[in-house]
């Protein structure tokens, strides 16, 4: 792979800040944005009245923990736009959730809104290795979903050529990769391994692409799956994350020279990590939910929203700022099956150190007997396709589930093709417990 470390002068000054000025620039931008609120948005005003606090009570960062939480169910709550701070005519432009689980959770974005977004993706891109010139093939899904649109103007304010082709169409997504030659590829990871798939049913080597990076994400995804790609396409895997009632794509990002966590751009950001049950905040270091308080957002400050996910927070690296870990999953996607808590990254990495089977997965729960029963429906290869193979295969995957997470699964493998692709965001679980 091509070194795309970063050369002197690429960086933003704050990225290699002292600890000290973020955090004196945090403070300051903190106050503004839990003013912003109060004084503009009824929900925070009712929120903080009813926790007994005020904005003037924030004289450090810590003071931070005095605040409420805000969550998806109160972004729900005060659909489409009561959560605007500003009027409606003063919003550039409106992204939504997809809502499959109830109403979409609607964001808005002023004109400087817009921009800080597009500087931070354009920072994210940077990061990852992309440099102003290249070729950015852009496969996340454009238009409610802030993905597609989000990596489209963070690619044009780092000044690169874009190719905004979105999702689906997987064979003409192989087309143009090999013929405009792109040198940076911005999709889903599950998407990705389509698009790998699809290199691989024409006949065609992935790793004489043109492509040097990937910028992957929208969804958990593992260590074992970014060795598992980058050895595909000989290019470098990076995470980048973000959440639409945030921002959208850029929130976080690894950087190439060292993909050892994603670096939280905290001049934008405020990270913290709380216990999921008890809410409390835990010590850098320690897993928990993270949280997120913006600091610049004009359209819908959002103050200590709990983003579901899980992860840590560790000291930065190749940026003064903090990095999280990958994301290992969510606190509402965590499986409870017969008294242990599985998160669907762990079967993945078990998945994937079995070299006979593709990296595609789904897991179906269901209940039998009143206990619950997990099965894993994943495909071979096409080199282990036969019977036997297969029936080898499913038992070496069981095996290392009930050895390395403690239970019992189902395991069927089916033959190269079987388990449901996505085209955005993978389905993982199907949970059949609540029909019963």
């Amino acid at each position: 792979m091509l070194d795309l470390s970063p050369k002197p002068g690429d960086l933003d000054p704050i990225e290699t800040a002292s600890r000290d000025a973020i955090s004196a620039l945090q403070l300051e931008r903190m106050a503004w944005s839990l003013r912003h609120a109060y004084e503009n948005v009824p929900f925070y005003r009712s929120s903080f009245d009813e926790a007994g606090v005020h904005p003037d009570d924030l004289k450090s960062l810590e003071d931070l923990r005095r605040f409420p939480f805000t969550t998806k169910a109160d972004l729900r709550d005060n659909y489409p736009f009561g959560m605007f701070a500003v009027p409606r005519e003063k919003i550039l432009r409106v992204h939504a959730s997809s809502g499959t689980t109830g109403k979409p959770t609607v964001v808005g974005y002023t004109e400087q809104d817009i921009s800080n977004w597009a500087d931070l993706v354009a920072r994210s891109i940077r990061a990852s290795g992309g440099r102003p010139g290249m070729i950015v093939h852009i496969a996340y899904g454009y238009g409610l979903f802030t993905g597609g649109l989000g990596a489209h103007y963070g690619a044009e304010r780092l000044g690169c050529t874009i190719v905004p082709i979105s999702g689906g169409m997987t064979e003409r997504q192989v087309m143009l990769i090999r013929d405009f030659k792109p040198d940076i590829i911005m999709v889903t990871p599950s998407y990705m391994l389509s698009i790998l798939d699809e290199f691989r049913k024409e006949g065609l080597d992935p790793r004489e692409t043109s492509l040097k990076a990937g910028i992957f994400g929208a969804e958990p995804w593992t260590n074992s799956m970014r060795q598992e790609i980058e050895q595909a396409f000989d290019m470098h895997a990076v995470d980048i994350y973000g959440l639409s009632e945030i921002m959208g794509p850029g929130v976080a990002n690894e950087c190439v020279e060292t993909k050892d966590g994603l670096h939280i751009w905290e001049d934008h950001f405020y990270p913290e990590i709380i216990d999921p049950v008890s809410g409390q905040p835990v010590a850098d270091g320690e897993e928990g939910e993270l949280v997120f308080t913006t600091l610049t957002k004009e359209g819908l400050p959002i103050i200590r929203y709990r983003t579901r996910d899980l992860t840590r927070l560790l000291p930065g690296t190749a940026r003064s700022m903090r990095r999280m870990e990958k994301v290992t999953g969510r606190s509402d996607d965590m499986m409870i099956i017969r008294g242990v808590n599985v998160f669907p990254s762990q079967i993945e990495e078990q998945l994937l150190r079995c070299d006979g089977l593709a990296p595609h997965y789904q897991i179906e729960l269901s209940r039998e007997d009143r206990l619950d029963v997990m099965t894993v429906y994943v495909e071979s290869r096409m080199d282990h396709s036969d019977a036997d193979a297969r029936s080898h295969l499913g038992h070496e995957l069981g095996q290392h589930i009930r050895n390395n997470i403690g239970i019992g699964a189902r395991i069927v493998v089916d033959e190269p093709g079987s388990v449901e692709r996505s085209l955005g965001k993978a389905r993982r679980i199907v949970d059949l417990r609540s029909k019963d």
